[in-house]
């Protein structure tokens, strides 16, 4: 069926596809911190992209789209250190 598609139709699932991607990639980025926050629950959660990229086995520009989606959900923000972030739980 993707023969018939118009170029538009595939624009867009191909656009709605990485949006389901990055917003599974952020899922997973908060499920690390709900773990890192109930191994060590009296601090704070504070990682870097470098580590994120490591633990997740992702790409760093999908790490660093995913924190800033996250960040406009509020529910990260940058760490006073460059290129560290703080993840609320």
């Amino acid at each position: 069926m993707r023969v018939f598609e118009t170029d538009e139709a595939r624009a867009k699932s191909a656009e709605h596809k990485r949006g389901k991607e990055l917003r599974s990639l952020a899922d997973k980025i908060s499920e690390y911190a709900r773990g890192v926050h109930q191994r060590y629950p009296s601090g704070n959660v504070v990682v870097s992209v470098r580590d994120l990229v490591e633990q997740l086995g992702k790409r760093p520009d999908a790490v660093a789209k995913a924190l800033n989606l996250l960040l406009r959900e509020q529910k990260v923000q940058q760490a006073p250190l460059r290129g560290y972030w703080k993840l609320h739980v």
